[in-house]
């Protein structure tokens, strides 16, 4: 556990797109975590400022996309 989240990959990812803006502003417009990867991967940003890769296989994408549908997005993940 890291933060309440299963580990510090996913507590990374959330916290960095609840805190920039930029990065927040295009979650808006994700339906859920997945979309928001594969958006990324069109400007070229592969990880976090802090290193962890958008796509760590260790990210769990569940609790993402659970936090996503309360905070991002109006669509159901």
């Amino acid at each position: 556990m890291y933060n309440a989240y299963k580990n510090y990959e996913t507590w990374n990812v959330i916290l960095w797109i609840s805190n920039d803006e930029g990065l927040y502003t295009l979650a808006k417009c994700c339906p859920d975590y997945e979309y928001f990867v594969d958006c990324l991967k069109g400007f070229n940003n592969l990880q976090t400022p802090d290193g962890v890769a958008w796509n760590d296989a260790t990210i769990d994408i569940e609790t993402v996309n659970k936090y996503w549908v309360g905070s991002f997005s109006d669509v159901e993940a």
